[in-house]
């Protein structure tokens, strides 16, 4: 489908300023946290002693959120997947010596690698985890790919990385919460830390998408609509384990979370709220007749959710997942 020329004229215009907004939104590598601050010194004598320590505070971590801790690391894990689909939205140049949207997404991609690498070490060693299965599950989600309905289009890409970067944070923050009530509060740190980079990361596409309501502001509702009305899927939807069809283990995955209260089909829509408040929809005027039934779509979208949400069952049967060990 052929895009507007607008959009590909506002991505323009805003990818000008890219090195301004890298500044505001994302950090300095060299000032950046990695994932050996936060781990078991391998070159310290004492390296055996704190593996044993962490494994000690990993004992008595509940099985859902063993399996929620895993499917997020997967979900981060599949990076490469989210950098090459970035790379291909129409006005993102990707050329030998990247400026604008490709130095964006290349910035943005190296702040998100650390943080499958942080978690993905400390599940190897905390003890608790059939590695070889977890690996095997993350080589599946990349090499299977995703369909999030955006396409290549900028618009409806920044609408869901806006969604998409908040409801990490708030799972993320969740897992961080958690485990600091079961005494853990070096994971607690670990997941608040990761949660952290989500919020800025989440406030970078808020904010493209805000400068774009500013400039395109019919074409953006438009965009809005399209990808409320088809849903915002998670990543990590196709993910499975072996001998499983491809998609089987995500609803298992999303009913541990929603059992731990990790991310419910509340969040869901408090996301779609507070999106809704901060973007000023209501206060968008001066637009298409076709984008002002957008509008009111959107405004009313909510309320319809959350009725059906109150109709929605956590299924208490857990699965047996064969990422975990013990």
């Amino acid at each position: 489908m052929q895009l507007p020329a607008s959009r590909i004229e506002v991505m323009k215009f805003i990818g000008l300023k890219m090195d301004e907004l890298i500044g505001q939104y994302l950090k300095p590598i060299e000032t950046n946290w990695q994932p050996s601050d936060m781990l078991p010194e391998s070159d310290s004598e004492d390296f055996l002693t704190d593996i044993k320590l962490l494994q000690e505070s990993c004992k008595e971590l509940p099985y859902d959120y063993i399996a929620v801790l895993i499917g997020d690391t997967i979900t981060e894990e599949a990076l490469p997947t989210y950098e090459s689909w970035l790379m291909s939205v129409e006005g993102v140049e990707n050329d030998k010596d990247p400026q604008g949207w490709a130095k964006w997404v290349r910035w943005w991609s190296a702040e998100e690698n650390r943080h499958g690498d942080l978690l993905n070490k400390y599940l190897y060693l905390s003890g608790r985890v059939n590695m070889r299965e977890m690996e095997t599950s993350t080589q599946y989600l990349i090499a299977d790919g995703f369909d999030i309905g955006t396409g290549t289009d900028p618009y409806k890409n920044f609408v869901y990385t806006s969604f998409q970067e908040l409801a990490t944070n708030i799972s993320h923050r969740r897992t961080a919460s958690l485990s600091k009530g079961y005494g853990n509060n070096t994971l607690s740190k670990i997941c608040g830390v990761i949660a952290a980079d989500e919020m800025r990361h989440y406030k970078a596409y808020k904010s493209f998408v805000s400068k774009i309501f500013e400039i395109d502001p019919s074409e953006m509702m438009l965009a809005f609509e399209y990808m409320m009305k088809r849903k915002i899927v998670m990543p990590a939807h196709f993910l499975r384990e072996t001998g499983v069809k491809m998609g089987q283990t995500f609803s298992h995955f999303s009913d541990a979370a929603q059992r731990l209260g990790v991310y419910t089909a509340n969040d869901y829509i408090e996301i779609m709220e507070s999106l809704i408040k901060d973007w000023n929809i209501e206060g968008i005027r001066d637009i298409t007749e076709q984008a002002e039934k957008a509008r009111d779509y959107i405004i009313g979208l909510p309320a319809r959710l959350k009725r059906v949400a109150e109709r929605t069952k956590v299924p208490e049967l857990e699965y047996e997942f064969s990422w975990i060990s013990r």
